[in-house]
């Protein structure tokens, strides 16, 4: 019923009942936004690992967070897998997650916050603080129109955060602390800044400058392309850039203030992601030396880079992995480098339903170039066929050199191709299973959504393996 809806209605009445959607469940929920800090995270990647980073180092600083992305539900201290196959939620959900947040006590929120659903009016009616941009390239084109298009909503996210209404914080307080005008004198309470956190390697960055925000906060690499130089960057209120930036097989090291920094995480992406959540805590007053200490304990999002340590006993390796487009491939496979595997079995795929099929052969170009074997297989194909899907990918392995049935394969069904791949690896193998990481659905025609969970099925999969 949804998707024939979705045909039959023009997509600018839908995004009226979206609007309208919004304000009643903001109405009906009494705007819980209104009574936390609340952060929103956009960009093209990397924002629910940075949600995820971010989450930590506060509730090490002593607050009590919330979150929403494409991972989980998190409030206070309790997760719940993200089932909706849905980065910013519709229908209220979202509103109702504030509230139960409000509920529980958070003193801050975490939102990841799409494009589509910026498209879509879902994030209307949230009172947003502080946003960050973790970084901006092409992707998502064929679901907005252009790149143009793709980039005008995320500047609209940001015009939004910029012109939302303001709220007071408890001076005397020295964490941040929302608090209720009507029940307090001027005197009590200051003004929380809205603020922009911008990635100073995003070469759109004087795009996002030209907001008007009252704090600009920036971050990023030193050693590479800074988009302002450093007397420029003295004009913004916080400055987070890392040097010396280096990934080994125990993790991620950087200097930031002169200080080491050490982090348990795999991916040069991440200390981009971990420089984000620097930037917004030490806004907000949190001392050098707690965060130090957070980042040294972080831990990695589920889905993102995830070994499965069942595998570890049959001596191999496998990875999950959220990513389903090239750039984040290519940075998945930075991370592989440091592994040096005997062999590298990919199980990858792409995503139909509107998503951009310009990145299907080049998903089969990297991974036909980088994998000794790749699988490709069925990934979210909606009302596509999904055998049209595999063979697009699979014709950018043959052009990389694959060939058909000795080291390529294409299995429709992802569970199958899933066993394949760990029935092939051997001693000193690593198996990666890209597109989905964590999640909970995968999207079938008829707009259904059926359970899954690419973790579970490698599991499976490593119980049933002939030794």
């Amino acid at each position: 019923m949804k998707s024939i809806l979705k045909k039959i209605i023009p997509k600018p009445i839908r995004n009226l009942m979206h609007l309208y959607i919004a304000y009643s469940s903001a109405c009906k929920y009494k705007n819980p936004s209104e009574h936390m800090f609340v952060i929103g995270v956009t960009g093209t990647s990397g924002k629910s690992s940075t949600v995820y980073f971010l989450r930590q180092i506060l509730e090490s600083a002593g607050y009590i967070v919330g979150s929403l992305t494409t991972i989980d539900f998190y409030i206070a201290g309790k997760s719940k897998m993200n089932d909706q196959k849905m980065t910013t939620l519709g229908r209220g959900m979202t509103q109702k997650y504030l509230r139960d947040m409000v509920d529980a006590g958070c003193d801050i929120a975490i939102i990841e916050t799409s494009s589509e659903g910026y498209v879509q009016n879902r994030h209307k009616y949230i009172n947003f603080d502080t946003v960050i941009l973790t970084n901006l390239y092409p992707e998502h084109i064929e679901s907005h129109g252009s790149f143009e298009k793709y980039k005008e909503a995320k500047l609209g996210i940001l015009k939004h955060v910029s012109k939302c209404k303001p709220k007071y914080r408890l001076a005397a307080y020295k964490k941040v602390a929302v608090c209720d005008m009507a029940q307090n004198t001027k005197e009590q309470c200051a003004k929380i800044p809205k603020t922009c956190v911008l990635n100073a390697n995003n070469e759109y960055l004087s795009e996002f400058l030209e907001i008007d925000f009252e704090e600009k906060l920036l971050f990023g690499r030193n050693d590479e392309q800074v988009y302002i130089n450093k007397n420029e960057r003295k004009k913004y209120d916080c400055t987070v850039c890392g040097e010396n930036l280096s990934v080994n097989s125990d993790g991620l090291h950087f200097i930031l203030d002169k200080s080491h920094y050490f982090a348990p995480l795999y991916g040069e992406h991440n200390i981009m992601n971990v420089l984000a959540g620097i930037a917004v805590v030490k806004s907000l007053g949190v001392e050098e030396d707690l965060i130090m200490n957070s980042v040294v304990g972080l831990n990695s999002p589920p889905g993102r880079i995830e070994f499965i340590k069942e595998a570890e006993k049959l001596d191999f390796k496998i990875i999950v992995d959220y990513a389903f487009e090239p750039v984040a491939l290519a940075k998945l496979y930075e991370v592989v480098d440091l592994i040096k595997p005997k062999k590298i079995i990919h199980v990858c795929g792409s995503a139909g339903g509107g998503r951009d099929q310009s990145r299907r052969a080049p998903i089969g170009n990297i991974v036909g170039n980088k994998a000794n074997i790749v699988i490709v297989t069925d990934e979210d194909p909606y009302d596509e066929d999904p055998m049209e899907i595999i063979k697009m990918v699979s014709q950018g392995a043959i052009e990389m050199g694959k060939v058909l049935g000795k080291d390529l394969f294409e299995i429709l069904d992802r569970k199958e191709a899933i066993k394949k791949a760990v029935d092939l690896a051997q001693e000193g193998d690593l198996v990666l299973v890209t597109g989905k990481g964590s999640e909970q659905k995968i999207c079938v025609a008829g707009g259904k959504m059926l359970d899954w969970d690419d973790r579970g099925i490698v599991r499976e999969a490593l119980r049933g393996k002939k030794s």
